[in-house]
């Protein structure tokens, strides 16, 4: 769920269009707390993605994987989100899109690796005649703990 600053902002959406950003003239249009947010009695690190290739063909896989370090004194439970982001599409997609998540926990110094496998079905799309698609093109691979704390890798998929 995400949470809005002012009722300016509603409704408020992590997966919004890239133009549908609400909120009162001159006012921050960031969530309050964004989609994914979660407290915690410790802290965590999260590395930027490391991807298997850097390019796959539309029907090809690709694994992600980053390591979360537990930076406090105490074990904690961390959720780690993985978005994407098709850079240019022939039909407007939203600016984040959540396609997988784990819940971990780690004890207090340790470092665990975590790793996702993205299949075609991750990347598809519905197109301009209504048919599931993987257009090929440049993607954001964005994993974090919300919605706005992210890391990015880039992945190109070839037609």
């Amino acid at each position: 769920m995400t949470f809005p600053r002012n009722a300016g902002q509603l409704p408020f959406f992590y997966n919004h269009k890239p133009t549908a950003r609400r909120g009162y003239v001159l006012a921050d249009k960031s969530p309050l707390y964004p989609f994914g947010f979660g407290l915690s009695y410790t802290r965590f690190e999260l590395t930027k993605p490391q991807l298997s290739a850097s390019s796959i063909a539309a029907n090809g896989n690709v694994t992600v994987s980053v390591s979360v370090k537990n930076t406090g004194s105490v074990a904690g439970d961390e959720v780690v989100q993985l978005y994407i982001r098709d850079k240019f599409s022939s039909v407007t997609r939203a600016v984040k899109e959540l396609k997988a998540f784990k819940r971990i926990t780690v004890k207090a110094g340790e470092t665990q690796n975590v790793s996702f496998n993205l299949g075609p079905e991750a990347f598809q799309m519905w197109d301009i005649n209504m048919k599931r698609v993987v257009e090929p093109g440049e993607f954001d691979i964005m994993v974090g703990n919300s919605s706005e704390n992210v890391e990015t890798a880039t992945l190109t998929i070839t037609g």
